[in-house]
C-alpha cells in the first residue's frame, strides 16, 4: 500500500477496532468492547492458530473495498465495516464513495450496504478512496456511525430488507440489499464543523445519549482554523439525532484535527465522558452537560508543535480506557510524520480542574515509549498498550512498569486485544501475532493474513473477526473453509 498522503490514515486509529458487550438480553457491539473502551473480551474457544491459505480454523472470509478501517463490529447476527466502493458489491454505485457494509455474522453472506457520496470539498474534507472510517455501535435494531460526510448516521440494522422503516424516501438505493436511514445529523450543515481530511469517530452510546467527535480542523494549508468556534465533541439523542449538547473548548488550539473517540465511564458516582481534544489535551466532561470537570495537558510544558511531525508536542490519536477511575491513554501524530518518542500516561480521574501537574500517576516517555495511535487493554494484572514503533509493551497498570516487550517489526495502527488467555496484535505487514497474556512473554504463533491489518481482532460467541485493508474474515476452532480462489 502507497503512502499516499494519510493524514486520514491516522483514521486507522479511529477505526481499528470494534469490539462487542452485552446488556442483559441485548447484544452490543462498539469501538473498545465497552464504553470504558477496555480491548478485553471475557469469550473462550478462541483458536490461537489458523491458515488463511488453507481455510483451517477459517469460517469464512469475504473482501470488502480496497482500503477498510471501520470496525469490524459484531452484533445480534451481523458484522458491519466501514470502507470504500472499491469492492464494488452494486454496479449501480460507481466511483470513489464511502460504504458502510453488513454481513451475516454466521454465514459471511453479503446482507446490505449504505453508500454515501464524496463531500465536494474534496481532499481538504474527503481524502481520496479511505471510505468510512468510523467504527459502527450496534445496538438491537439500529447501527450509528460517522459518514464520510460528516454526518452521524442511524441505520436500520436490516436495511432495506424489511421495508423502509425511516422518514427519508432519497437513500442512495432503493434495493433490499441497501441501508435504510432512519435519521441523520449533518454536523457541517448544523455546526458548521471542518472536519480535516475525513470526518471519523466512532460513536458511544449509554442509555439513549450518542457521544462522539467532529473531526474539526485545521485548512488544506494547514495555517488557519476555518471553524475555530465550532466543536470537538457533541451529545445527540440517539432515537432522533436531536443535538442535547456541544463543547467547543478546544477552540483555536487545534493542532490538526479533532479525530479520535471519546470513553464514558461513572467516577466518584458522576457520569463522565473522557475525550481526547485536538489541542493535545483530554478533557472530562459532565456526561449530562458537556461541562469541564477536570482536564490534562499530555504534552510537557515545553513542548513545540511543529507541523510534519518536527515538534515535541504531539496530537492524540489513541482512544483513553478508562480503569479503577485511572485513565490510560498516549500521543502520537499522523503515521506519515514517522517514528518518533511519544508519551504514555496514568491519570487519576479523580480530579477537579487542571489537573496536569497534579493528577499524574506514572508515565512512560522518551525512548520509553514511541508514538502511538493504540488504545490500551487491561486485564488481570497486566495493561498491553503498542506503539507505531511495532513495540507491544505489557506494563504493570499502578506503576508502568515493564513486564515484556514484543516487537512486531513492523508499524501497528490497531491495538492489542485480549481474550481466552491470549494478546492478538495485527501489523501493517499482514502479521497477527498471537502471545500468551500474563506478565512472561510467550509468542504462540504469527499469522499472515495476506494484507494489512490496521484494525483490531473482535470476538462473538467464540468467533473471531479480523478486518485486514480489503477483506473480513472469521475465525472459529474446528472451521474449514474453502481456500480463496477455488
Amino acid at each position: 500500500m502507497t503512502r499516499q498522503r494519510v493524514t486520514h490514515l491516522l483514521l486507522a486509529c479511529l477505526a481499528v477496532a470494534g469490539s462487542v458487550s452485552t446488556a442483559g438480553a441485548q447484544e452490543i457491539g462498539m469501538f473498545g468492547n465497552t464504553p470504558s473502551r477496555n480491548m478485553v473480551s471475557g469469550e473462550t474457544g478462541v483458536p490461537e492458530s489458523w491458515d488463511p491459505s488453507s481455510g483451517t480454523n477459517v469460517l469464512w472470509t469475504q473482501p470488502v473495498g480496497s482500503q477498510a478501517y471501520g470496525g469490524p463490529t459484531v452484533a445480534n447476527g451481523k458484522v458491519y465495516v466501514g470502507t470504500n466502493n472499491e469492492g464494488v458489491r452494486n454496479p449501480a454505485y460507481e466511483g470513489d464513495k464511502g460504504v458502510l457494509m453488513a454481513f451475516d455474522a454466521a454465514s459471511g453472506d453479503f446482507a446490505w450496504q449504505m453508500v454515501h457520496d464524496k463531500l465536494s470539498a474534496g481532499r481538504v474534507n474527503d481524502w481520496p478512496l479511505q471510505g468510512v472510517c468510523s467504527t459502527a455501535f450496534a445496538e438491537g435494531d439500529k447501527v450509528w456511525y460517522v459518514s464520510n460526510q460528516a454526518h452521524v448516521v442511524c441505520l436500520d440494522a436490516n436495511g432495506l430488507a424489511n421495508g423502509n422503516d425511516g422518514p427519508f424516501t432519497d437513500e442512495t438505493g432503493t434495493g433490499p440489499t441497501d441501508g435504510d436511514i432512519l435519521w441523520s445529523y449533518d454536523m457541517i450543515g448544523e455546526l458548521d464543523v471542518f472536519p480535516h481530511n475525513l470526518a471519523t469517530g466512532s460513536p458511544v452510546i449509554v442509555g439513549d445519549v450518542l457521544f462522539t467527535v467532529t473531526s474539526n480542523g485545521v485548512d488544506e494549508g494547514h495555517v488557519n482554523i476555518p471553524s475555530p468556534f465550532s466543536p470537538h465533541i457533541i451529545a445527540l439523542d440517539k432515537n432522533t439525532g436531536e443535538l442535547l449538547w456541544e463543547n467547543t473548548d478546544v477552540g483555536e488550539g487545534v493542532l490538526h484535527g479533532s479525530w479520535t473517540n471519546a470513553a464514558h465511564a461513572e467516577i466518584n458516582g458522576r457520569a463522565q465522558v473522557i475525550v481526547p481534544g485536538g489541542d493535545g489535551v483530554i478533557y472530562s466532561l459532565d456526561a449530562s452537560t458537556g461541562e469541564v470537570i477536570w482536564q490534562f495537558d499530555c504534552n510537557p510544558k515545553d513542548a513545540e508543535w511543529i507541523l510534519g511531525g518536527r515538534g515535541t508536542r504531539n496530537n492524540i490519536l489513541a482512544t483513553p480506557v478508562v480503569y479503577d477511575n485511572k485513565v490510560y491513554i498516549g500521543v502520537g501524530q499522523d503515521p506519515e510524520h514517522g517514528e518518533a518518542p511519544g508519551h504514555f500516561y496514568a491519570i487519576d480521574a479523580t480530579g477537579a480542574g487542571d489537573v496536569t501537574d497534579t493528577h499524574k500517576l506514572w508515565s512512560r516517555d522518551g525512548d520509553d515509549f514511541y508514538r502511538t495511535m493504540s488504545t490500551a487493554a487491561i486485564a488481570d494484572g497486566v495493561l498491553y498498550i503498542s506503539s507505531l514503533s511495532g513495540f507491544l509493551h505489557a506494563l504493570d497498570p499502578n506503576t508502568g512498569e515493564e513486564f515484556w516487550t514484543y516487537d512486531a517489526f513492523a508499524a501497528v495502527w490497531g491495538s492489542a486485544f485480549v481474550v481466552d488467555g491470549k494478546v492478538f496484535l495485527g501489523d501493517e505487514d499482514g502479521d497477527v501475532a498471537v502471545l500468551r497474556a500474563g506478565k512472561e512473554m510467550e509468542l504462540l504463533g504469527e499469522i499472515n493474513m495476506g494484507a494489512s491489518v490496521y484494525s483490531t481482532p473482535v470476538v462473538r460467541d467464540g468467533v473471531m473477526y479480523i478486518l485486514t485493508r480489503n477483506r473480513l474474515w472469521a475465525i472459529q476452532d474446528g472451521a474449514q473453509s474453502t481456500p480463496i480462489g477455488e
